[in-house]
Parts: C-alpha cells; structure tokens; sequence
C-alpha cells in the first residue's frame, strides 16, 4: 500500500462510500473517502484490519 492507491474496506463510511483514497503514510495513514472528502487518520494495522481490497495508483 502506497500513496495514491485506493481501497475499499469491509464496512461502509456513513455517507455510503466504502471507497477511500491513501493520501499520507507514516506513523498514522491518512486516508480520504473518495464520495464526501472526508479524511480519517489510522494506525497501519487498525487500516489493514479495515481493508478488503487494495487497487493500485494507475500509471
């Protein structure tokens, strides 16, 4: 999982997307739900937890 790529998780987000773009990697990870902007900070393993497939950045 890098910067850019997308992933969609087990459970939806409350707007109704389960679509979520990685915008930042570090000690937490950011990620944006791709269908109301909304950003969440999470620890990798709580993220890995919450995935259920990972679509790589194209190009």
């Amino acid at each position: 999982m890098k910067t850019g790529d997308t992933v969609i998780t087990k459970k939806q987000h409350p707007c109704g997307g389960s679509r979520w773009e990685v915008a930042g990697m570090g000690a937490d990870v950011k990620i944006r739900c791709l269908t109301c902007g909304r950003t969440l900070l999470l620890l990798p393993d709580e993220l890995k937890k919450r995935i259920k497939q990972i679509l790589p950045k194209e190009g």
